[in-house]
């Protein structure tokens, strides 16, 4: 290579500094590196437009032990026989084990003439750019100002070379191979240098990052300062690869807590760190089809790597919903493949996939728990959101709009409703600018907003949506069409949701008699409008023809779409959870049962659908009083949610909670007492470090997590407004003497528990827990006043019954 100046001015946006790091070698490290490197720099006209296309790239030689990142690309490794030299036995070089350091002579000269510099090259003259500075005072100035003088004084184009003539790709080499290349290399003291200007390291990769869209680094393995330099001082990303043997993730996490520990305590050092780990394995995913070394193995008591990095990045982030699933099902690296790229003659395509999917990630800079799905959307939101106005914005509106739909569908699933709302208002708002308010593309976008609105609560909105939805979809399509009937059906729920019951119930039977009329007794319409004038019914606590209506819509669904379709599924768990309400414990329990293991069975033990299924069947086998059953419930779903969520997180507090109360119900109080308080400090500890209202931040989680569990059209009953689930709060502000909320809650429960409806084990646990409020409350006109209307309600029970039931006249 001449030493050419290397024409890159600076970028209107600096780039990035992204660190590969692996704590226990190399090859792997550097393939992967040199796979995005291809990507984000271009890998030609056919490539997908996911990351900016011809943006330039520098890829930086770190490990100065192995030098070998240059072997991936055409380059001349003229001088590299020096690397024979080196401490690490199994230094990556190509080295000549005939030739002896310091060797001179004609090839020895044409070698030195040769000899391309980097990165020790340049830092030996920053070290003798510092010596000058500190032998020449120029007066007091800060550290960064010393680091950009230096940095001023070095043409740092000298030391970098094009690595790919058809891509804007470039490397600094760990530095010139000649003969004296491992003792310079060894007296390269990074500590002493960082001592002399604090700042040079930071000042040099940002000033890389002016001229590079991308600056990769491949770090030293394992633990040093040199690692020190590459991951906490130069990085806003870190790439960090580790295998199944041992101590390569605990090297992982180690340097990742140093990092963010350091940034954090530096005041100077206060930057983001986006951590992406990379699983290797000899082949990929294939190595672990059973997913112990992911997902552990709890017969073994191993731990998976998946909840070790979940819980790490919890943990740095202070983030409480870390969930990898999307982004290590894409990225299991095969080190074979990277293996078989070591050498510039082999196929660069081996890696392509892992780097393209893993560039979609580093590229924007989004989080890893992002799915993938999410950041394609995102994209594709960003591409058809164009700055301009006019015709070309129109010409993007329909683009932007369904991304928009997608990308707000996609939130609502996980339970993200102020975003998921913004999409599709947003969405909705373009389809009205742009088409006729009766289209098609209109009507969907209104749909979809009021539906999110009645999910999350929002009533009067909802109403108001839904209204505007039918009178457009009555003029489109006529009043029979299944979508107006559609329409009109949600607007009942909606009335019943606030309160107008004969509205709502007369609503519901015109739609339904208009759906058998022009539909048939089974066509979807039909039983989706049945479906929502049982829920109506049973917001009205009218359970026995709420469970005639569901029992009817369960058999359809079954026979239309199969015993285990996920709207079948849905179904079931409402009409065991009505059962439940009526007292049919029995019943309830078989149904939940059956529903929980088909859950199991299609979605995994951790899906929403089954957790929810779970949580559900906990609360009917506590009213059977089976404590035994529900505990083993309690326990599996708090280890789940704090696997998946945190300890800290709030839905994981509250199962807690729950395990508490029946601990304490099975005798244990001791244990029951330990855990409230371990509750009750994580919460202090939270609301201190985050300065939050506790009550208000559960409230909204809980509600997420309630719509969460719901899928397909995402209604279902709130198990956790349940009465068993109030009557364990109760419990709880009991035996924490929590007075004052104790009497406030047993207060708002009184006429619920004494309803005929309500099954006897929980009508009598509840009774029992209320007076007891009342007792140590010191209330004797309370506690009589709920003893009469209990007794009010046993007699009207029986009255009631008799009149079912007439005895037959001798």
């Amino acid at each position: 290579m001449e030493h050419n100046r290397i024409p890159l001015p600076p970028l209107v946006t600096p780039g990035e500094v992204t660190t590969f790091y692996a704590y226990e070698g190399g090859a792997a490290r550097n393939a992967m590196l040199s796979a995005l490197a291809l990507q984000l720099a271009g890998a030609g006209a056919g490539a997908p437009d996911r990351t900016r296309a011809g943006s330039p790239v520098l890829m930086i030689d770190w490990d100065l032990d192995a030098p070998a990142l240059h072997r991936h690309f055409e380059l001349s490794s003229d001088g590299e026989e020096a690397c024979a030299v080196l401490a690490r036995p199994d230094a990556d070089c190509d080295a000549d084990p005939g030739l002896q350091p310091g060797a001179e002579g004609e090839a020895g000269g044409e070698t030195q003439r040769r000899a391309r510099p980097g990165l020790v090259d340049f830092f030996e003259a920053c070290r003798t750019q510092l010596r000058r500075e500190a032998s020449q005072p120029t007066g007091a100035g800060s550290d960064e100002a010393l680091a950009e003088r230096v940095l001023d004084a070095i043409d740092w184009q000298n030391y970098v070379e094009r690595a790919d003539q058809r891509r804007p790709l470039y490397l600094m080499r760990a530095g010139r191979f000649d003969g004296s290349y491992a003792e310079r290399a060894g007296r390269l003291d990074w500590e002493a240098l960082f001592d002399a200007c604090p700042a040079l390291f930071r000042r040099f990769g940002a000033r890389m990052a002016r001229h590079f869209s991308h600056v990769l680094v491949a770090s030293r393995p394992g633990r040093s300062p040199a690692v020190s330099v590459c991951t906490t001082l130069l990085a806003d990303r870190l790439v960090g690869l580790f295998t199944p043997s041992p101590g390569s993730l605990d090297g992982f996490e180690g340097a990742v807590r140093r990092a963010i520990e350091y940034r954090c305590t530096h005041e100077d050092e206060q930057r983001p760190l986006l951590v992406y780990p990379l699983a290797c394995a000899p082949d990929g995913a294939r190595s672990d089809p059973h997913q112990r070394w992911r997902r552990g193995d709890a017969r073994l008591g191993a731990p998976g790597y998946q909840p070790r990095i979940e819980v790490l990045l919890r943990a740095c982030y202070g983030w409480p919903r870390v969930n990898l699933d999307s982004y290590f099902d894409e990225l299991q690296l095969p080190l074979a493949d990277a293996m078989s790229t070591a050498d510039p003659g082999t196929d660069r395509r081996a890696l392509a996939r892992f780097a393209g999917v893993l560039a979609e990630w580093v590229a924007p800079g989004r989080f890893p728990w992002q799915s993938l799905d999410e950041i394609r959307l995102r994209a594709a939101v960003a591409r058809a959101r164009p700055a301009h106005s006019g015709a070309e914005f129109a010409a993007h509106a329909r683009e932007l709009a369904d991304s928009l739909a997608r990308l707000g569908g996609l939130c609502r699933r996980e339970g993200r409703f102020d975003e998921a709302r913004a999409c599709l208002e947003e969405c909705l708002a373009l389809r009205e600018d742009t088409l006729d308010k009766d289209h098609p593309a209109v009507r969907a976008a209104r749909a979809d907003v009021a539906l999110l609105l009645l999910d999350a609560g929002a009533l009067p909105e909802a109403r108001r949506q839904y209204e505007l939805l039918g009178q457009s979809c009555a003029r489109s399509v006529g009043a029979d069409d299944p979508e107006t009937l559609s329409a009109r059906s949600r607007l009942a729920r909606v009335l019943a949701g606030l309160g107008e019951a004969e509205r709502a119930l007369a609503l519901h039977e015109q739609v339904v008699a208009a759906c058998e009329r022009a539909l048939g007794d089974e066509h979807p319409a039909t039983l989706d409008s049945l479906e929502d004038l049982a829920i109506s019914l049973t917001q009205q606590h009218e359970y026995g023809r709420a469970r005639i209506v569901c029992e009817r819509v369960l058999e359809g669904r079954r026979r239309q779409l199969g015993a285990e379709h996920e709207d079948t599924l849905r179904c079931g768990q409402r009409l065991a959870q009505l059962l439940g309400e009526m007292g049919e414990l029995g019943n309830a329990r078989r149904l939940l049962e059956a529903v929980l293991r088909a859950r199991e069975r299609h979605d995994g033990p951790d899906a929403a659908g089954a957790l929810g299924a779970r949580e559900a069947l906990a609360e009917i086998l506590a009213a059977q009083g089976d404590l035994a059953a529900v505990r083993s419930i309690q326990e599996s779903l708090a280890r789940t949610r704090e696997r998946h969520l945190g300890a800290g997180h709030p839905e994981t507090l509250d199962m807690q909670l729950r395990l508490a109360s029946t601990l304490g119900q099975q005798g244990e109080t001791e244990a029951a007492r330990r855990l409230r308080e371990q509750v009750a400090e994580l919460r202090r500890h939270l609301e201190q470090a985050e300065g939050i209202d506790l009550q208000r931040s559960e409230a909204e989680d809980r509600q997420q997590r309630e719509h969460g569990h719901r899928q397909g059209r995402g209604e279902g009953v709130q198990v956790s407004d349940s009465l068993g689930h109030k009557l364990a709060q109760l419990q709880n502000l009991i035996d924490s003497r929590s007075p004052r909320e104790a009497r406030a809650l047993a207060d708002s429960l009184r006429n619920t528990v004494l309803r005929p409806s309500v099954a006897d084990p929980l009508r009598r646990r509840g009774a029992a827990m209320i007076k007891q409020v009342y007792l140590q409350d010191g209330d004797k006109d309370a506690l009589l006043s709920f003893t009469q209307d209990e007794v009010s309600s046993l007699e009207g029970a029986l009255i009631e019954a008799a009149r079912d039931n007439p005895v037959p006249s001798r």
